[in-house]
């Protein structure tokens, strides 16, 4: 199942990172009109920095784990397979 799924999960995780950045780019202009500070520019302030990185990283995860989820249903869906961990299919 995993080598079926494989191109789905590629195109979600496209698919969820480009939406994650169209997400964080949003979120941030509602926080500050500059950009996001970047860590590799010198003279960023460490308390902006660690709020656009932890706001990143949140959205990012979210995000990627929720299409991650429903390409999976989907796939689940069309092939009557789950492709991942199924707890009904683990004996106790």
């Amino acid at each position: 199942m995993k080598i079926l799924f494989a191109p789905v999960g590629i195109v979600a995780g496209l698919v969820a990172g480009f939406a994650a950045k169209k997400a964080f780019e949003k979120a941030w202009s509602v926080i500050d009109d500059d950009d996001p500070p970047e860590p590799d520019v010198r003279g960023v302030p460490t308390g902006k920095l660690i709020a656009a990185l932890a706001i990143e990283g949140a959205i990012f995860r979210v995000t990627k784990g929720l299409v991650d989820h429903q390409a999976r249903s989907g796939f689940a869906g069309a092939t009557g397979r789950w492709p991942g961990k199924d707890p009904a299919d683990e004996e106790d």
